[in-house]
């Protein structure tokens, strides 16, 4: 079994909150991160498969077309945009570093798994002193 990693860049913005709370709620338990006028960030996402080696191609997968099926499913649709309002996969959910992970691997995982390889895992980095890591 062979793992190989994908990364990709996005910048968003988005602030933590619950509608159900108070904006005074909402900042005890985010802090600055409810901020009513949004925050960004300059996210990395890394996208590790795993599979064989297919002994035509030497490749796991064709990292190409990892990068193609990640640039449709995600980047196009979160580059530049307001987590919160913008993003289909997004809408209704909480959009802390955690839930957006485990989105993004609902997103990729129905394009990704096929001819024996496997989405292994998702790293998401929200500053250089956070991230988040999901394995399905």
């Amino acid at each position: 079994m062979v793992f190989i990693t994908r990364r990709e860049r996005f910048n968003a913005a988005h602030k933590l909150f619950r509608e159900d709370w108070t904006q005074e709620q909402n900042t005890a338990i985010f802090g600055k991160c409810a901020n009513p006028n949004w925050h960004g960030h300059n996210y990395e996402l890394f996208v590790t498969v795993k599979g064989e080696i297919n002994p035509a191609t030497g490749f796991v997968v064709d990292l190409k077309d990892l990068r193609d099926i990640i640039n449709k499913e995600v980047i196009d649709k979160i580059d530049h945009s307001n987590i919160n309002l913008d993003v289909d996969f997004m809408k209704g959910k909480l959009a802390s570093t955690e839930v957006l992970a485990v989105e993004i691997w609902n997103q990729l995982l129905p394009h990704i798994e096929k001819d024996g390889v496997k989405l292994h895992g998702i790293k998401l980095y929200e500053t250089e002193n956070n991230f988040v890591e999901y394995f399905g």
